[in-house]
Parts: structure tokens; sequence; C-alpha cells
């Protein structure tokens, strides 16, 4: 028996077919409505949805009436959130208004004040800024985002590191796949054969999310970290999974590069004993071998929930250089937010 019922927004586009894909066999989550534009209202989502994953449709979604993402439409515990950003401020807001928790991989609430951005093994204590929020005066509606998909994979492998020695300054490309822009995303013509040096809005995320996200829960409020992230961020002709060349300064210098694999080898993720349905094993895994991470072959670790890492080396300029791969669409967007939800749950957030 299902705990939740859930809402997913924007269900028709990607990412919201990315969560109903990755929740047909949930253990706690069931979806049972499902919001969309005023053009699918009122269709099945078997006919409003072009359906791009590559599993089948599950039928028992195919089968639900669309409705607009009206939180008086849809009779839910809580809802995902996979909409544009140019229309969720105003309608995420409603539905924490309506006391519904809203759990969002959308930009517009991530540099709110009292919301959390997070990522469950990076900053799992940020969750105590609900208690800030005041969307609704009964404290059961709020709103949780998680970042970019690039800032995810960044994030989880600094992390170790961050814990160690601190880091003081980072300079990373990151090489993006086209799944990474929405359906249907990039043309054949600018893609195939060539790569694109430039995306509008990403380098601004990655240079800003990472610091909320690293930063210290003071008095109520996030003391962001203090560390200056040069970024450049290129579209390439690979499908899923997120590739990201870094280069760090460290705040204490370490013995070797030895030691900080073993740092990065034998951290403890603060959420494994929770035992979270869609949580990895190992969130962080280091390759020893520098053929790996690739994006073909280890993109899928853990369900997609794994970061890999490799190439973890001195640097001749800074202190360390490595590679990081995210599976950008489930760890680098609906997966991570699942997973938040799943903590939230574990912690006591929601109310069934």
């Amino acid at each position: 028996m299902a705990e939740y019922r859930v809402g997913v927004l924007g269900a028709t586009g990607a990412v919201g077919q990315k969560f109903i894909h990755l929740l047909r066999n949930h253990p706690w989550f069931k979806v049972t409505a499902l919001g969309a534009s005023e053009r699918s209202a009122g269709k099945t989502y078997r006919d409003a949805a072009n359906w791009v994953e590559s599993t089948e449709m599950p039928e028992d979604i195919a089968k639900l009436t669309v409705t607009t993402c009206d939180p008086a439409r849809m009779d839910v515990d809580f809802v995902f959130s996979g909409m544009d950003s140019a229309v969720a401020t105003d309608i995420e807001r409603s539905f924490a208004e309506a006391g519904i928790p809203v759990i969002s991989n959308a930009r517009n609430y991530r540099q709110h004040e009292t919301v959390p951005l997070m990522v469950a093994e990076v900053n799992p204590d940020h969750a105590e800024l609900i208690k800030s929020q005041s969307f609704d005066p009964n404290g059961r509606g709020f709103i949780v985002t998680n970042p970019n998909c690039v800032c995810i994979p960044l994030v989880l492998a600094l992390k170790p590191i961050v814990d160690a020695y601190g880091v003081d300054e980072v300079i990373l490309t990151s090489m993006q796949a086209v799944s990474g822009a929405g359906y249907p995303g990039v043309p054949s013509l600018d893609i195939l054969g060539n790569i694109l040096p430039y995306i509008s809005g990403e380098e601004e995320k990655i240079g800003l999310e990472p610091l909320k996200l690293l930063g210290k829960l003071e008095n109520g409020k996030v003391k962001f970290a203090e560390i200056p992230i040069q970024a450049t961020s290129v579209r390439v002709p690979v499908i899923d999974g997120h590739l990201l060349s870094v280069t760090a300064r460290l705040s204490k210098k370490p013995g070797d590069i030895e030691e900080v694999k073993n740092v990065v080898r034998n951290w403890k993720n603060p959420i494994a004993d929770l035992n979270l349905p869609t949580g990895p094993d190992k969130p962080v895994r280091l390759y020893d071998d520098f053929r790996y991470p690739q994006p073909r072959h280890q993109s899928l670790a853990e369900n997609g929930m794994q970061v890999g890492m490799g190439r973890l080396r001195a640097s001749n300029i800074m202190d360390i250089a490595f590679t990081a791969l995210g599976h950008n669409t489930i760890r680098g967007a609906a997966g991570c937010s699942i997973l938040n939800a799943e903590l939230l749950h574990a912690k006591g957030y929601f109310h069934s």
C-alpha cells in the first residue's frame, strides 16, 4: 500500500516523464494526479503526452486524466514539480499556500532565503529551513528544491574533499548531454559531429548554487560557502550523462594524492542509515582506471543515482584535478527530487 498520493506538475514534459518513469514501482509514493497546461487538461495522459522514455508508459498512468496545475484539482499529499521556469513561480507557491508540499526541480525558488536547495547526501540538515517558511500558516505546505544538473555531481564529488581539506577555488568545464536541453532539444544539424561552446544560463547557476549547497546552516539561515567557481559549459553529442573536468585549490594541503583518494573512498554518507529506497549504496565511486567514468558505460550506475569520479590526480596549476560524471535527468533532476522527498519523509516533514 502506497503511503503517499503524489502529483506531478509539468507531467507531459521530459522531466515530468522522468518522474513518472522513476516512480512507477516506488514503495512509498504512488502517482495519482497529473498536472499540465490547458491544452493537455481533460485528456488522458496517453493522449496528452508524447512519451519519450525508453520504457513503456505505465498503464495505470496512461489512463489518468490530466488536469491543470491547480491545487484545488489535485487531491494529493505532495507534488513533484518538473515545470518550466517560465510558469513555475506562481503555481508552486499556490500549492505550498494550499498546504501541499512541493518538491521541485525548477530553478525559481532555489535562492529563496527559506527554501532548501538540497542534495540529500550533501546538506540534509538544510531541511530545517522549512520551519522558517511562511507559504502556509499551518506549516503543512512548503517548497524544497534541487539544484542544476551539473551542480549535483559537482557537489557530490567535492563534498568529501571539502570536509577533509576545504576548497578555495574551482575551475571546471562541463560537457553536457543533449537530453539536458529537454525535448525536442538541440537541432540535429547543430550537435551531430559538433560541440556547442556555450549553454545559456548554465555557467551562472554553476557559479552560485554550489555555494548554497556547501554552505553552513547558522541561526536559521544558510551562510554561503566562499568558493569562486569559474565554469565553462558546452553541449556535446552524448544522449545522457554530464561529464565534468574539475580543478580545485584546497585550503589545507594534503600529504599526497593517495591521501586524497582515500578520503574520497572512505567518505561516510550521512544519510546511509536511513536506507532510503532511491539512495545509492555508494553515492560517489572513485575509479582507479583513468578511462572511467564514461557517459555510455557508467551514467546508469546504481540506477543512475551514483556519481562517478575519475582521473583524480595532482594538479600542476592548483592542487587536484578530477573528472566527475552524473546522469543528468536521473541523479541531476528527477532522481534527486525523489531522494529529497524520501529524506523529508524519513525526517517527518510530510503529513499523510
